[in-house]
Parts: structure tokens; C-alpha cells; sequence
């Protein structure tokens, strides 16, 4: 029976080894995920933004270089760089996973797809746009312009037959 009580006692400390050691790297794994962030730029630079491990926007710089801009776009181009930032917050859990708790964790793979559903990947890039796909003042030379087909005229009106029984026979009469 002593054998019983001895194998009990080793397997349960045993037990309580790997659950220490798992939740040490659970909570190296959570260090390492709440200290990261995520800066993304405008192609011009004059957006800056950085984005925290839980998605929010920690800092937003807007340079004097945007005073120039429509301010539509200057909240488009936010949102896209907050958009583009947000979708990489997968990438960068799954790496500190792969670090720490490793990516065959039942639970890791959880995290990884609720981040991944709750920061998708942004759309794709729109081609850049001209002046001429804006709502603008187009002031280009009637030669330039694509050639329009007149509007045929309206067919004329016809008077609908008369009813009456006043013996002019449609005519005036004054006439």
C-alpha cells in the first residue's frame, strides 16, 4: 500500500509541476501579447498611428503635410491604416504563442481564431482614383469629350378624337 500512496504523491506533484510550468508560459505568453503594438504609416507619411495588442489606437500623428487634404480623406486614410494595423494582431499573438505555449495548444488555436474573427485582414487596395472618378468640375474641351447622341425630339401629341356633336367637323367656326 505505501507503494500506492508513494506512486500517488509523485504523480500528483508531477501533476502540479507541468500545471506551474503551463501557466508560467501562459502568463509569459500574456507579457509578451499586452506589450506589443503595431504602427502602421500613410504611403505619403503624414499619417502615423499605433495600435495596441487589443486593437485600440494608442497614438494618432497627423502631420502639417495633410493640411492640404480633404479631410474625408484624411479620415479614410485613419481608418484604413487603423484597419491594416488591426488585421496584423493575429500574426503577432500567433508568433508569441509559438514562443511560449507553442501552436498545438487546444487553447492557443482558440485565441489564434477569435483574433483572427475579430481582426480580418482589410479589404483590398482600391486603384488609385483620378480626378475624373470624383464628383468634380470637369473642365475639359468639348473636342476631348467623348462624343453624346442627341436625344431624339418627343413624338408629337395627337388630340384624341372628339365626342362632340357641334356639326363644325372639327373645324372653327369663325373659319
Amino acid at each position: 500500500m505505501p507503494e500506492d500512496i508513494a506512486g500517488s504523491e509523485q504523480m500528483l506533484a508531477s501533476w502540479n509541476k507541468n500545471v506551474q510550468e503551463r501557466a508560467a508560459r501562459y502568463q509569459e505568453m500574456a507579457t509578451r501579447v499586452q506589450g506589443m503594438t503595431i504602427s502602421e504609416r500613410s504611403a505619403d507619411g503624414s499619417i502615423e498611428i499605433l495600435v495596441g495588442s487589443n486593437g485600440i489606437l494608442q497614438n494618432l500623428v497627423i502631420g502639417e503635410s495633410a493640411s492640404g487634404k480633404r479631410m474625408s480623406e484624411v479620415s479614410g486614410e485613419i481608418m484604413k491604416l487603423l484597419q491594416r494595423a488591426q488585421s496584423r494582431i493575429p500574426e503577432l499573438l500567433q508568433e508569441a504563442m509559438a514562443e511560449t505555449i507553442g501552436t498545438q495548444d487546444e487553447t492557443a488555436n482558440v485565441l489564434f481564431n477569435e483574433a483572427k474573427k475579430n481582426f480580418p485582414a482589410p479589404p483590398a487596395e482600391e486603384p488609385a482614383r483620378t480626378p475624373y472618378d470624383r464628383n468634380e468640375i470637369n473642365f475639359r474641351v468639348e473636342e476631348d469629350a467623348p462624343p453624346s447622341r442627341p436625344t431624339p425630339p418627343p413624338p408629337p401629341r395627337r388630340r384624341p378624337p372628339s365626342d362632340d356633336d357641334d356639326d363644325f367637323g372639327g373645324q372653327s367656326v369663325l373659319s
